[in-house]
């Protein structure tokens, strides 16, 4: 038998390294417990639901869709892990669906965490997350999630899954380099915060990802990518990790410039006026929240007070992220 159906699993927010990461350069991802997913069966009527019955159905159908499609990469040696694929679809046709409030297509590891949860509960030899996980083991993790989330990406790095199961923040050094990470929130006055803001659209990864390495084929934009983009990205990483408040806004500034100029096509019409509009009062901060396009926006304050009564009045959603000084 599989692992009871209890276990929770949370999206996820890359801080730093979207489409950098498609270079190997450095990326910090965090998972975000305000939103979240779990498997459960449809005929379970005893406890409460966040989901209503035809998304049940549609979810059950998706996931027979994953459940065949594990089982064709078992019969060609192609999984990395022994999915017990046959206890899958038997709970399948018993109605199983995941149940969750991570939106699709904003980014923020709805696919990932379904990963995450299929293989806790149907993984035959199952490494353990947390906090105390391996080096060894997250490389070994990150290989299985990549082969598994692949079904729904086309192509899948295995982070999001990794993020959601691990439930720790993840530095990224390079493809072989991956560690839990603390960020310090007591080194950061007690206004400061991490925040997204809701597009209102989803976004669409493939063409996106594809449309960044065709303008990558420039010499001259690629050079901005590599000279520029990818070394500000590391060094917001790096002040945020070791507590340069400073320094981080500073960087951060610069990064959110530089998107705003060459990342157009990943920021929707509707929100370039708000995105500049926080460079020019310097209140926040924007830059892209995955492959943009839609989805959400990921913005960095050192007055949260004064973001919050700043948006109120533009009627966007703001949902806090991370609070300094907070639990």
């Amino acid at each position: 038998m599989g692992k009871p159906l209890n276990d929770i699993f949370y999206g996820k927010i890359i801080l730093f390294g979207e489409y950098g990461i498609i270079f190997d350069s450095m990326a910090l991802t965090i998972p975000f417990t305000h939103f979240h997913g779990e498997l459960s069966f449809n005929n379970d009527n005893d406890r409460f639901k966040y989901t209503d019955y035809d998304f049940a159905l549609n979810s059950n159908g998706q996931l027979r869709e994953f459940a065949e499609n594990l089982t064709k990469l078992k019969k060609e040696n192609l999984l990395p892990e022994d999915i017990n694929t046959e206890e899958f679809s038997e709970d399948l046709k018993k109605g199983l669906y995941f149940e969750s409030t991570i939106p699709q297509g904003f980014g923020l590891g709805s696919s990932g965490a379904l990963v995450a949860a299929v293989y806790s509960r149907y993984a035959m030899d199952r490494i353990d997350g947390g906090r105390s996980v391996t080096k060894t083991d997250i490389l070994k993790l990150k290989d299985i999630f990549s082969a598994m989330e692949n079904h729904f990406h086309g192509r899948s790095s295995g982070i999001d899954p990794l993020n959601s199961y691990i439930k720790f923040p993840l530095l990224i050094t390079s493809k072989t380099q991956i560690e839990t990470v603390g960020i310090p929130r007591n080194k950061y006055n007690g206004d400061s915060a991490i925040f997204l803001l809701n597009t209102g659209q989803p976004g669409k990864t493939g063409p996106l990802v594809n449309h960044f390495i065709q303008l990558c084929d420039n010499p001259e934009y690629f050079s901005i990518i590599t000279d520029q983009y990818i070394p500000l990205n590391s060094l917001c990483i790096n002040n945020l990790i070791s507590g340069e408040l400073n320094s981080f806004f500073v960087n951060l500034t610069r990064l959110s410039e530089l998107q705003y100029t060459h990342f157009q096509s990943m920021i929707p019409d509707h929100v370039r006026n708000i995105w500049k509009e926080g460079l020019d009062s310097d209140t926040y901060k924007l830059k892209l929240c995955g492959s943009g396009g839609g989805g959400y926006l990921l913005g960095f304050t050192e007055n949260l007070p004064e973001a919050q009564q700043l948006f109120r009045g533009k009627q966007i959603e703001m949902v806090t992220v991370y609070k300094s000084g907070k639990n």
